[in-house]
Parts: C-alpha cells; structure tokens; sequence
C-alpha cells in the first residue's frame, strides 16, 4: 500500500482542479500547471475541495502509479498557489552574479562572464551579489534551471568556491601536507 497514495490533497481558497481525458490542470493566482492523468491504473475523485487518488486494480503498475498521481497533483497544486523556491549561494573571491532584464549574468573566475537566459515561466532574483533565488510554478522546471546554474561552477571540496543550494553542506577535504 502507498504510503503517499493514501493521503488526501486539500485544494486552497482559489485554485480550481479540472480533470480532462489525460490531463489533470490546475488554475490558482499564480497561473495554470497541467500534469498527465494515468486513467488506466488510477481515479482521481475531486469532492467539496479534497482530492482523493484511487488505484483501479492490485496490480504493481497500479500501485506505483498510485503514489506517483498523487504526488504529481500535490505538486500542480501548490505550484499554482505557493511556488516554488531554491535559494542557492555563490562562494569565492570574485565570484557574482547580476540579473538585468531576462539575463542572469555570473562572474565566476573564468575569462568571460556567463550569460544564462531566464525562461518566460522562471523568477530569478539577486538580493545581494551572491545569492541567488529562483521561483516558479513547476517544481521539475525550478529545480532543472537551479541544477543547470550549479552546474556552471559546483562546489570544490576545499576551499568551498562555487555556487551551491543554501541548504547544502560541503564536506571539506585536507589540502596537502608538507
């Protein structure tokens, strides 16, 4: 049994479900987020604000598809009602980032700055020069962008430089000894 498949989905004060063929959307005060509807192995059931996802049958397909309809609703939910949010830091001498208009720019140690384009669906906001956060409706979109800006310059284990999630912890290695 499906220890996420069980659980029920509240919907907040102003986001609206709608459940088509293949396609489950949701519309909150953010925007609209749409997730694929397995209709051959689960039910979903939309009832006075609560969201409830059955498995039509015992099989194992039925079961994982189960948890995963859930929690793929769960996540169009609150996208459309909260966001999404990654905080990640920038850490070494000189190393920045600026956004001006749709282009993040980070200076990052190599001979020429980096220019990433921000996608039309993302939110990326420097509070100071090096931290980052990004915003979005779709958690898979948030954490991709977040991913491919890391990605630039990860975290080395010695002196800690590079850009990182907030909540990330960097284990330090030893340098050299004489």
């Amino acid at each position: 049994m499906s220890r996420v498949g069980v659980k029920s989905i509240s919907l907040p004060e102003g986001v609206a479900l709608k459940i088509e063929d293949q396609a489950i959307s949701a519309t909150g005060k953010i925007g609209t987020e749409s997730t694929h509807y397995d209709t051959i192995n689960t039910h979903v059931d939309v009832k006075e604000g609560v969201v409830t996802v059955k498995p039509l049958s015992d099989k194992k397909e039925a079961m994982i598809m189960w948890g995963t309809q859930r929690a793929n609703i769960a996540n169009i939910v609150k996208g459309v009602s909260e966001g999404f949010t990654i905080n990640m830091e920038i850490n070494g001498v000189g190393y920045r980032a600026n956004v001006q208009g749709s282009v993040l720019t980070l200076a990052l140690g190599f001979s020429h700055d980096v220019v990433f384009d921000i996608p039309e669906d993302i939110k990326i906001v420097c509070p100071k020069p090096t931290q980052l956060t990004i915003t979005g409706s779709n958690k898979q979109r948030v954490g991709q962008i977040a991913a491919k800006i890391r990605g630039y310059r990860p975290p080395e284990p010695y002196k800690g430089k590079g850009i990182k999630y907030a909540d990330e912890i960097i284990v330090r290695k030893e340098g050299k000894k004489k």
